[in-house]
């Protein structure tokens, strides 16, 4: 556990404090967003301006990584907000975008096992239901 959180945080990925442009999507809406910290399982951004959004529709994030195109595209939903801060969970993300995460983590992080544990555990999150 990181010596920042406090001891009852029971996050089962570490979040990295990333500094990128971020943009919002809601349908045809769009609104700019700056990304405080990024996870495995989702992201947290400040967003001064969310008219008209649907908190309780889906939204999808492009976070750009590069000035050479290179972005993280998730599609989200809504875990919490407070304020300006929004807490998404991520409920889709594809290859490309989970291979520049997946390397952003592991950069982060410094350990490789730590990496290996927080995809295992989010292959637990992704079961398809039971039927």
């Amino acid at each position: 556990m990181d010596s920042n959180q406090p001891a009852n945080d029971k996050r089962h990925f570490s979040r990295i404090l990333f500094d990128a442009t971020c943009t919002l999507h809601q349908g045809v809406r769009e609104w700019s967003a700056e990304l405080l910290d990024i996870s495995l399982r989702g992201i947290l951004v400040q967003c001064t301006e969310l008219s008209n959004a649907d908190f309780e529709q889906p939204f999808e994030a492009t976070i750009a990584l590069s000035d050479g195109g290179e972005s993280i595209i998730m599609s989200l939903k809504l875990a919490h907000h407070e304020a300006t801060h929004l807490g998404f969970e991520c409920e889709y993300i594809d290859i490309d975008s989970i291979t520049h995460l997946k390397r952003l983590v592991e950069l982060n992080l410094g350990d490789p096992e730590i990496l290996n544990r927080e995809l295992g555990s989010l292959t637990l999150y992704h079961r398809a239901p039971a039927e």
